[in-house]
């Protein structure tokens, strides 16, 4: 008699008295405690329903399987094929499910694929239209000043006016521009004469005691280098122009950067914040500059490409309106460019001059402009009438850097012989620095804001207290150039001299001045 459950002969067999079914007491009793009824019939059961059935104490046979070494080996053949069948059964769930999670990879990345070279052609059309929609002709009243052939300084259509040479006709700089440089510099020149010292200025004690604050890697590592800085002074944003074709804007303050421009195929040479309207200038090795334009959301897109040099730009400088710019250019020639339109209207270009310029900057006042050339020669030219009033010799190798004292008296000029200070009232050199060795340039020169101070950079930074032309000019502090390069390009002082900015061949953008602690003693 077999259990009704297993099919097997029950150890402790029991007997249902509804249905007369017989069960392995232990199987019928977990069935009752999970479904009280009969698995069979169906019928309501309990345990009161079941009786157990007396048998005899004998011996339980062993099955016939068990009963023989060819039954046991046989036992044993099934349950391997049992076993490797099972395995089989894995092993093809495995491959399935590898082959679903390769083709889901592959969906993967052909999509990220996709979305790359969507976001590619986006960013292409954008560039397209930007670019025709500063192609767009002009309206009619540009047209009839003239200018109307001229865009954004792209390079002259065959249809334009040429002049003698195959030169464009420039518009000009009208009578209403030199009346406004002109009151401009009567504005600025009778400020000059009350200006005083700023009571916030960094004392001669602090700048002493300046030593580096931090480090910023701004540029790309396979192309380090920075060529050019420039400061926001109102809102505490350094720019810096790189070798790696990009300038970009860093936020001193908070230590992030905010945006990176890039659109240069060669390196930037020179950068300029533009202190109205969020615009910044940049001026590259492929004979471009671009004007950028700011939004509220900090980004900068650019505005103009101006074409019009045929060399690497060396220098781009602001006039004190604000509303004008002056690029200078390998290619022996300056352009007069208005801010607004990025219309170039005047390049001036002197015959007996076959040096190319290296670097320029405007006068404080704005009537001036100074350019350096490869020649050794720094040139002095009146805005006006574009023409060249006076000229500095004495350098050994090309000017790498000048800078006007906010006092209006003084210029500094670099080159590959030092540092030279030039009397603008007399127009004499009255003082000479040769820091360095033969094999090592001077490559950058500043005055701070207030006229007080005077940097230098070539293999490491000086900082000279501003003297006059018969007081002496002292080093308070020597910097070291902690890039290893032993070539500092480029510095510039912040607010008030409270730091300095410094650019050197390496990637990274270092500031020095006062650490927090000294600098609340200093103030206190």
């Amino acid at each position: 008699m077999n259990c009704s459950i297993s099919g097997e002969v029950p150890e402790e067999p029991v007997v249902s008295t509804k249905s007369g079914l017989l069960y392995e007491k232990r199987l019928i009793e977990r069935h009752i405690s999970d479904y009280g009824k009969c698995p069979v019939t169906g019928e309501v059961l309990t345990m009161d329903d079941i009786v157990p059935v007396k048998t005899g104490k004998i011996v339980k046979p062993r099955s016939l399987t068990a009963a023989s070494i060819p039954g046991m080996l046989g036992m044993f053949q099934n349950e391997w094929d049992a076993l490797m069948l099972s395995n089989f059964a894995l092993e093809q769930q495995l491959h399935t499910a590898r082959q679903e999670l390769s083709h889901a990879l592959y969906q993967h990345d052909a999509a990220c694929r996709v979305i790359a070279r969507l976001k590619k052609e986006r960013d292409e059309a954008r560039s397209l239209l930007a670019q025709a929609e500063r192609q767009a002709p002009l309206p009619a009243s540009a047209a009839t000043a003239n200018v109307s052939a001229l865009s954004n300084g792209k390079r002259a259509a065959e249809s334009e006016d040429m002049g003698p040479g195959g030169k464009r006709m420039r518009p000009g700089v009208s009578d209403s521009i030199i009346s406004e440089l002109t009151e401009c510099n009567a504005a600025l020149s009778q400020q000059r004469k009350k200006r005083q010292i700023p009571p916030t200025l960094a004392p001669i004690d602090a700048l002493e005691r300046y030593t580096q604050l931090s480090s910023h890697p701004l540029h790309k590592t396979n192309k380090p280098g920075i060529t050019s800085i420039d400061i926001n002074l109102s809102k505490d944003i350094v720019a810096t122009g790189g070798v790696d074709s990009s300038a970009v804007l860093f936020d001193r303050t908070s230590g992030e950067i905010l945006s990176t421009l890039n659109g240069h195929s060669k390196k930037v040479t020179s950068v300029k914040f533009v202190a109205q309207n969020d615009v910044f200038l940049s001026g590259s090795a492929d004979k471009t500059v671009r004007i950028w334009q700011g939004s509220e959301d900090g980004k900068y897109d650019c505005r103009h490409i101006l074409k019009d040099h045929t060399a690497e730009v060396q220098a781009v400088t602001v006039h004190a309106t604000n509303n004008y710019f002056v690029t200078a250019s390998l290619d022996t020639t300056w352009c007069f460019y208005d801010l607004s339109s990025g219309l170039c209207l005047t390049q001036v270009e002197d015959p007996s001059n076959s040096m190319g310029y290296t670097s320029a900057a405007f006068h404080p006042d704005g009537l001036i402009l100074g350019t350096g050339t490869t020649g050794a020669t720094v040139r002095i030219w009146d805005v006006k009438s574009r023409g060249n009033v006076a000229n500095f010799d004495g350098h050994t190798g090309a000017v790498t850097a000048i800078s006007f004292s906010e006092n209006g008296y003084f210029l500094a000029t670099a080159a590959h012989d030092g540092v030279k200070l030039w009397d603008l009232r007399k127009l004499k050199n009255f003082r000479s620095f040769e820091l360095y060795d033969q094999d090592t340039p001077t490559n950058s020169v500043d005055f701070d804001h207030s006229g007080s101070y005077l940097a230098i950079a070539g293999s490491d930074i000086r900082v000279y207290q501003v003297g006059s032309v018969k007081a002496e000019w002292n080093c308070i502090k020597t910097l070291p150039d902690l890039s290893g390069t032993g070539k500092a390009t480029c510095v510039k002082f912040g607010t008030d001299a409270k730091y300095l900015a410094v650019g050197s061949m390496d990637r990274n953008l270092r500031i020095f001045g006062l650490p927090e602690g000294d600098d609340a003693s200093t103030e206190s």
